[in-house]
């Protein structure tokens, strides 16, 4: 399953910046049960794949709440049913932590964090594992984004005349694959918006001589394109206005024009746009 790229990363930076033994978690499946694929710092396999379902123990409880559950010594827990005693015994859990991956009101998996001790976790690993639960959930809503925006990019390479949804695709996804965690569909959504360039030039334009522009460079031009001011795109892409001038320099000086709309005009004649 792809999205399990964006929790182990998410616990990966959780276990380096807390002082907690064991970070684990998963997301739940097309079925709708959430099942335990990620572990970090474990000493058995006792979790992987536990099957967690809502109100049963404390994880069931955070999905069936929608917040954080924590209980400090797991066995002697009389608010939480303990269905799956038996594995957090084997790997000694003792202090625990479930924080619910939340999107668009529903939830999508659950992060742990634990300790080996019956001690209360601290302030600060509670916030490192709620910001990583926060972390999931923006992940998510890109991925879910990017599902949409291919789904409408293919739909619209295969009608005449859809220039405009192309180019709005185009854009849109060109803006995220720089917040896609998952390398894999990062390329996939670069791969489309390649096709998608060649999708919108006519049939009849003729083929101009190559063109290589920075990426940076090509995603400054999409927003000139869209409109956008030096301001204003600074502010899409998490730039300075003075480093946008200078990509939107740079690519006029290797398109060979002069102005912003001669820029753009070059670069979708050259394929670089839609």
């Amino acid at each position: 399953m792809g999205e399990a790229v964006e929790t182990r990363a998410a616990l990966v930076r959780l276990r380096r910046s807390t002082g907690l033994t064991v970070a684990f978690g998963g997301l739940t499946h097309e079925a709708g049960q959430l099942r335990i694929t990620e572990l970090h710092g474990t000493s058995t396999s006792a979790l992987r794949g536990l099957g967690i379902s809502s109100g049963h123990g404390l994880g069931g409880k955070s999905i069936a709440m929608a917040r954080p559950c924590a209980v400090t010594d797991y066995r002697e827990a009389r608010h939480i049913s303990h269905d799956y005693d038996a594995a957090v015994a084997a790997e000694g859990l003792r202090s625990v932590l479930a924080v619910p991956v939340v999107v668009r009101r529903r939830v999508r998996g659950v992060l742990y964090g634990a300790l080996r001790s019956a001690l209360p976790i601290g302030e600060r690993a509670f916030d490192a594992v709620v910001a990583a639960a926060r972390d999931v959930e923006r992940a998510l809503v890109v991925r879910d984004e990017v599902r949409r925006l291919l789904a409408v990019a293919h739909e619209a390479t295969g009608v005449a005349g859809a220039r405009e949804e192309i180019r709005a695709a185009h854009g849109e996804l060109r803006a995220l694959a720089p917040r896609i965690v998952d390398a894999e569909m990062r390329a996939e959504v670069l791969a489309v918006c390649g096709r998608l360039t060649g999708a919108a030039r006519p049939v009849d334009a003729p083929v101009p001589p190559p063109v290589t522009l920075a990426p940076r460079e090509v995603d400054v031009l999409r927003c000139v394109a869209a409109g956008s001011t030096n301001a204003a795109t600074a502010k899409l892409l998490g730039l300075r206005p003075e480093t946008v001038k200078g990509y939107l320099r740079s690519a006029m000086r290797r398109l060979g024009t002069h102005t912003r709309l001669e820029a753009v005009v070059a670069a979708r004649r050259a394929g670089l746009l839609p």
